[in-house]
């Protein structure tokens, strides 16, 4: 009976993994991985440092983790977009609105896969984060290339040039947005669209 409990008292909560993993998160996006210790990780989630270690074997499988589920839920959310089979201007519009629903749920994450990814992706461990790249890439230049084809988009645009600066510029706002604020993911999706679909000048 004594180690029935032990055992129970031990085993994490997917619940209480979670929230672990959500502070883990904004430690690693505020100070970058490598300044990051487990002692830190475990003060701020209120534990002793060896108390994490009933949840995760170390740092790396944390980071592991976080950077896993934010892709996995994105490309989700990207593949129910693409087999939409929408037009080239609607496919864009669906992928910066899906990228901006991410930053909301993961904006931590995204943080952290914006300064860290390429040094991660050179790991054995996170190299799917380079094979992860090289498709989000795929998928916005082929978007942008049909777009020109079918004469949706400007015969002279530049395609990986606007590639390169809507991935820039839709992703950066993961250093600012804060979930629960004034704009609805949505809402920010659609104002962004409204400047590089559209520019900003009276016409």
């Amino acid at each position: 009976m004594p180690n029935t409990k032990k055992t129970q008292a031990s085993a994490p909560s997917p619940e209480r993994r979670r929230e672990l993993l959500a502070v883990a998160a904004e430690v690693f996006a505020a100070q970058g991985y490598d300044a990051t210790t487990v002692r830190r990780i475990a003060d701020e989630a209120g534990l002793l440092a060896g108390s994490l270690y009933y949840h995760f074997d170390s740092k790396e499988s944390m980071l592991d983790e976080i950077l896993a589920t934010f892709l996995d839920e994105l490309w989700q959310g990207y593949d129910t977009v693409l087999d939409a089979a929408l037009g080239p201007r609607e496919t864009i519009e669906a992928l910066v609105t899906e990228s901006f629903r991410e930053i909301d749920r993961h904006r931590a994450a995204v943080a952290i896969y914006q300064r860290e990814n390429r040094r991660l992706a050179e790991l054995p461990r996170f190299r799917y984060l380079a094979e992860s790249q090289s498709r989000f890439e795929h998928v916005w230049l082929g978007t942008l290339e049909r777009g020109v084809a079918e004469r949706v988009f400007r015969a002279d645009l530049d395609v990986r040039l606007t590639y390169r600066f809507v991935r820039d510029t839709v992703w950066v706002a993961a250093s600012w947005y804060r979930p629960g604020g004034r704009h609805s993911p949505e809402e920010i999706a659609r104002q962004y669209l409204s400047m590089v679909l559209d520019g900003i000048a009276v016409r």
